[in-house]
């Protein structure tokens, strides 16, 4: 792939307005008890601005790749061991809702508890990564 005429900044304010636009959905989901897809768009709001920064840092595109940990790393960002535990259950938030396998067990598993303290969760991981990105 060709990566020497990208615009960096378009490519970049893509990956944040899509990752904002997904942050409105996920509290709209969220107030409406749609928890577990609620937490699918945390995982998106969270994968997009991770990509955004990938490229701000790289001036490379990103991988397809929906495993935030990874998305992290490649990003250079110095991760504590709670962050890292964190972008690890968010990830597996793609998988649960995704796919039928997965699907029951995380409906259960997405109480209004449960959802409340991930959507926390979530919005202080897009706040740090937010900053990083300025």
């Amino acid at each position: 792939m060709e990566e020497k005429n990208i615009d960096i900044q378009k490519i970049k304010a893509h990956w944040i307005s899509r990752s904002e636009s997904d942050y409105k959905t996920m509290l709209h989901l969220y107030k409406a008890k749609d928890y577990h897809w609620a937490l699918f768009m945390g995982h998106l709001v969270i994968e997009r601005l991770l990509k955004a920064l990938i490229i701000s840092k790289t001036e490379t595109h990103p991988p397809f790749t929906h495993d935030l940990r990874r998305l992290a790393g490649l990003s250079a960002i110095k991760l504590s061991e709670k962050q890292k535990k964190e972008l690890d259950t968010v990830t597996t938030f793609n998988l649960n809702a995704r796919y039928d396998d997965y699907k029951e067990k995380f409906y259960q598993k997405c109480t209004p508890e449960y959802t409340e303290e991930w959507i926390t969760n979530i919005k202080a991981l897009r706040k740090w990564i937010k900053e990083k990105l300025q």
